[in-house]
């Protein structure tokens, strides 16, 4: 047992605890040692065991690599490339005359290609059986695909010779059929009237009908026959199968050629028939020699018998060669199957050993474990680190206390010593963390007072927007009606004036030049200055509209077609423009979803923001466009609103795009606030879009602006589909109606 004693923190000249550490050093050591010295000799012993068996696997594999598999591929390239050479055959014998020489092309290649397989087979396995087959095999079969290569140009001429006298035959059997048939009508006609032409006297009966004139007609008749039969004759024999079928077919037609040449020398006496020689002679032509119809048929079908019968040969030659062929592969599965089965029983072996011999290292790992690291060292090392965690935890009173004279005792005198050592810091910390707690609360209240001073700011913005809507709506109602009055007069006074234009007019011409002048003078002056009137009058009733539009709806919802609401309000905006500036021009460019359909919305209300967002479009781009000409750098630039829809599956989303100059950033947070406008004050009111976004607002919509500086401005209003119920106000439109109509009947 080791000797247990309280850690302690060991002195400088503590000579008696330098003398023992280093007979504690190596009795740890030696276990260490011990414990890694049999895993390592475990370690070597099996790996002697896998070299072992990875050399007898290797072994194995070889023989399948340089012996199985070699055999395996030849076999395999054999039997690819003598299907290319069986097959040859029946592709040389069926190819166009015109695809033959690429055919044969490809055949040659493939017999070279099979020659260079078979020769690796030789010179694999000299001595095989089964490669000796493959080889007479394929000589065989490439001799056959030779006589068929050598026969085939033979085959083409004849097949064309045939042709040709397939053409010829009935060409000429219908000459002489246009030459005979008329002299046999001619015949008969002859001896029934007696006339050989119309123009001679007739013939008595008596002589037409003599033995001679019948004779002259049967025979006639006989060489039409025979003719007929001899062009019959020829064209079975081009159509024949088979040559044994030709000889029978040459006697006939040389029986039908002596008929033809007897009839023929009857006929030749009588000069009635002229040309028939030359034409029998020509048929009769072409069923003599060695070029007749005969000859060549018999040649082309001795050709097609020999082909078929080579054929024949190499389907034969084709079954014994890919019987060699399987053999080889058989027999080469055959080796692999051994070699692979010896790796299997060799690879089962070493596992066996494997086993045995992790079975032992695990076993003497779990003693070594136990004995010496569970229960010497572990447990020691855990009761240090429970204590440590105790004084990570602030648990700094307790002493530290672990038996033995080892370096786990030495870790604990250490600990101890930091333990007393942060006793003291703690002390020290415990100052500074309730100065560092006391900063941090400052800075939270700071955080507070600074969240209370905005919070404070936004209560009194909004009571200003609520007092400034308060006194808006006072001053647009106190306006309205001195505007009233003063639009009402304006009218009556141009009234006025055209009755005194009139009245001007019966009098004229008693007044003097000076006067009328004058009186034109002053006129025109009362005009003008009524027409200025009249404008900023109504500008003024539209800036009041616009504020008392600011808390109220336009109308009642009703199912409107989005796009033809934006079209028919973009071509508003557009002439309006080009009604108060001729110059002004605008490229509208409209992508509207088809499927976009009908909202329950204001039309009146939703129209007048799209105006509003159209007409500012024009407005941005014709003020670039102008900016742009007296910097004399318009080039290709053309003002653009483009107008979009799109329906989607929660709602609507609308857009109007320019390639204006853009909006500001600063700018841009301030385009919704009443009446704030970057225009001059005679061209905006600072309502528009402030009025736009209370409208999509009460449709339950929001409106979003997407900018870039120099380059584009985009509104887009996203509205649902089925708008929520709202609750106008209808009390203060109503009473806004009543005071105008008050206002009018006073200022009638």
């Amino acid at each position: 047992m080791t000797e247990v004693t309280n850690a302690r923190e060991p002195a400088p000249g503590d000579s008696a605890t330098q003398a023992q550490r280093p007979a504690v050093h190596r009795r740890i050591s030696s276990q260490l040692y011990a414990g890694i010295f049999g895993a390592v000799a475990l370690t070597i012993v099996a790996s002697i065991v896998s070299w072992i068996s990875f050399s007898n696997v290797d072994r194995s594999q070889k023989r399948v690599s340089e012996e199985s598999v070699p055999e395996l591929v030849g076999a395999f390239g054999l039997a690819e490339f003598s299907n290319a050479l069986v097959a040859a055959a029946p592709r040389l014998t069926t190819a166009p005359p015109d695809q033959f020489s690429e055919i044969s092309a490809e055949v040659s290649d493939a017999q070279a290609q099979f020659q260079d397989r078979l020769e690796v087979l030789l010179r694999q396995n000299p001595d095989n059986i089964h490669v000796q087959g493959i080889s007479e095999a394929a000589d065989a079969l490439e001799r056959n695909i030779t006589t068929i290569t050598a026969d085939m140009p033979h085959f083409y001429s004849l097949s064309r010779q045939i042709e040709g006298l397939q053409a010829q035959i009935p060409t000429l059997h219908d000459e002489v059929k246009g030459i005979v048939i008329p002299a046999i009508d001619d015949q008969l006609f002859f001896q029934v009237t007696g006339y050989r032409n119309f123009d001679s006297e007739p013939t008595d009966a008596m002589t037409r009908t003599s033995g001679d004139e019948l004779l002259l007609y049967r025979h006639l008749n006989e060489l039409q026959a025979d003719v007929a039969q001899a062009s019959e004759l020829m064209g079975s024999a081009l159509i024949a199968s088979e040559a044994d079928f030709v000889e029978p077919l040459i006697e006939s037609f040389e029986s039908a050629e002596d008929r033809i040449l007897i009839s023929f020398s009857a006929i030749a006496e009588s000069e009635t028939v002229s040309g028939l020689g030359s034409a029998v002679g020509n048929l009769l032509a072409l069923g003599r020699g060695d070029n007749s119809a005969f000859q060549v048929a018999v040649d082309r079908l001795e050709i097609t018998e020999r082909q078929d019968s080579l054929l024949a040969e190499n389907q034969e030659i084709a079954v014994d060669l890919l019987d060699e062929v399987n053999a080889i592969v058989q027999a080469a599965q055959s080796g692999a199957a051994d070699a692979t089965e010896n790796s299997a029983q060799t690879i089962n072996t070493a596992r066996i050993l494997l086993v045995i011999i992790s079975a032992i290292g695990v076993a003497g790992a779990g003693l070594i474990s136990w004995l010496f690291v569970g229960r010497v060292l572990l447990r020691r090392i855990g009761r240090l680190s429970d204590r440590m965690r105790t004084l990570a935890k602030g648990e700094l009173e307790e002493e530290i206390e672990i038996s033995g004279r080892d370096e786990i005792a030495e870790m604990a005198s250490a600990l101890e010593v930091f333990r007393r050592h942060a006793l003291e810091i703690q002390r020290l910390n415990l100052v500074e963390q309730l100065a560092q707690e006391l900063s941090e609360r400052n800075d939270e209240l700071q955080e507070v007072l600074a969240e209370l001073s905005q919070a404070q700011d936004q209560i009194v913005a909004r009571e200003k927007l609520a007092a400034l809507g308060e006194v808006t709506a006072g001053v647009a109602h106190e306006i309205r009606n001195p505007l009233n009055f003063i639009n009402n007069f304006s009218a009556a006074s141009v009234e006025l004036l055209e009755e005194m234009a009139e009245i001007y007019e019966e009098l004229i011409d008693n007044l003097s030049d000076e006067d009328k002048d004058l009186i034109e003078e002053i006129n025109q002056d009362l005009n003008d200055n009524l027409e200025r009137i009249q404008t900023h009058g109504k500008r003024a009733n539209r800036i009041v509209q616009d504020m008392l539009l600011m808390g109220r709806g336009g109308g009642e919802t009703q199912m409107t077609d989005i796009n033809d609401l934006i079209h028919e309000h973009s071509l508003l905006a557009y002439h309006s423009a080009r009604a108060q500036d001729p110059e002004f021009q605008v490229l509208l460019e409209e992508e509207f979803d088809p499927d976009m359909g009908q909202l329950e919305v204001v039309p009146q209300d939703l129209g007048r923001v799209f105006l509003n967002f159209v007409a500012n479009a024009g407005y941005a781009t014709n003020k670039k466009q102008k900016e742009l000409i007296e910097a004399d750098t318009l080039g290709d630039y053309t003002p653009t609103v483009v107008l979009k829809s799109q329906r989607t599956e929660d709602g609507a989303i609308l857009s109007v795009r320019d390639n204006g100059s853009g909006i500001p950033p600063d700018v841009a947070a301030k385009i919704f606030d009443p009446f704030f406008t970057t225009k001059p004050t005679n061209e905006g009111t600072g309502l528009g879009l402030a009025l736009s976004n209370d409208i999509i607002r009460e449709h339950g919509g929001t409106i979003s602006v997407n900018t870039e500086p120099g380059e584009f401005t985009e509104m887009v209003v996203e509205l649902p589909l089925t708008r929520a119920k709202s609750t106008p106000l209808a009390d203060v439109a109503e009473d806004d109606e009543a005071e105008e109509e008050d206002a009018e009947d006073d200022d009638a």
